[in-house]
């Protein structure tokens, strides 16, 4: 059951009905349930709706697998079933097996720091700091730390708003995830 609304277009004022429009536009995709939950707020809505700029500014960069492998170590490790399979069909569905990625170095280091991003943020080893500083730029560390942050606000909302999982992600929940 969820606890925040999730809006019919009906109910959608005609701010946010444009908002999902922009959204679509510059971004492509569908409006999920989580989209459609923050549209009852448009402020709202355009704040998390910065994760999709992050993200297309960091691909050029790293490249879209590993920014997708980065999100979903972030949102598995934060138990976010909602984003977690919404990465997991991204992966999927370019060939990859996300229980089991075959990477490269640099994606595992992703890998590795998205999930300590995700359990205790202010806890990465030294040693660890020492190797994204060697791997990655300032800029993108900038980048990088920003964008998990995103992840992160994604995830609580997805989570504690208890959205329903769209039907769509249904065939790539985890099997370790709970019900």
């Amino acid at each position: 059951m969820t606890f925040l609304p999730l809006s019919s277009d009906a109910e959608l004022s005609s701010d946010a009905l444009a908002a999902a429009e922009r959204q679509v536009e510059r971004h492509g995709g569908r409006i999920s349930n989580t989209m459609r939950t923050l549209l009852g707020h448009v402020p709202s809505f355009e704040v998390y709706m910065g994760w999709y700029t992050l993200r297309d500014e960091l691909e050029p960069y790293i490249g879209e697998r590993a920014v997708s492998l980065f999100a979903y170590a972030i949102s598995e490790a934060n138990g976010c079933v909602v984003c977690a399979a919404s990465f997991r069909r991204v992966l999927v569905e370019s060939g990859d097996d996300p229980d089991n990625p075959e990477v490269t170095e640099t994606e595992r280091l992703l890998l590795d720091w998205g999930r300590m991003l995700a359990r205790a943020p202010g806890e990465v080893p030294a040693e660890f700091l020492a190797r994204l500083e060697e791997a990655f730029s300032p800029k993108l560390r900038i980048m990088l730390v920003a964008f998990a942050g995103q992840t992160v606000a994604m995830n609580l909302f997805a989570t504690a708003g208890r959205i329903p999982l769209d039907e769509s992600l249904a065939p790539y929940r985890s099997p370790d995830a709970p019900a």
